[in-house]
């Protein structure tokens, strides 16, 4: 399995690492990372994330780093894609929902 990052999820990433960052650079790194590690074991375990109650679709996962964020990924085939990365408070309403572009 390949992971593959959509360019929404890589922006998610770096608007949650900025705000962290200017006041503890490293803590910022050390939490994206947690995050990026999260992701990577969705390529061992592509149903292992439970399905997002709001979109009701099989190959569209998440999984909770920490219980903050929700990392939502699709599986689709030999590649797990990482659409989107947002506190876990949000809803992922069908509005606006992953579009799934890589």
């Amino acid at each position: 399995m390949n992971l593959r990052w959509s360019l929404r999820a890589r922006r998610d990433l770096v608007e949650i690492g900025a705000p962290i960052a200017q006041e503890d650079p490293d803590a910022a790194r050390r939490w994206v990372e947690r995050l990026c590690k999260r992701a990577r074991t969705a390529v061992s375990q592509p149903y292992g994330g439970r399905r997002v109650p709001e979109l009701g679709r099989d190959e569209i996962r998440e999984v909770f780093p920490g219980r903050t964020y929700r990392i939502v990924y699709r599986v689709d085939g030999d590649d797990i894609h990482v659409l989107t990365v947002f506190q876990g408070h949000r809803l992922s309403t069908r509005d606006s929902a992953p579009d799934g572009q890589s």
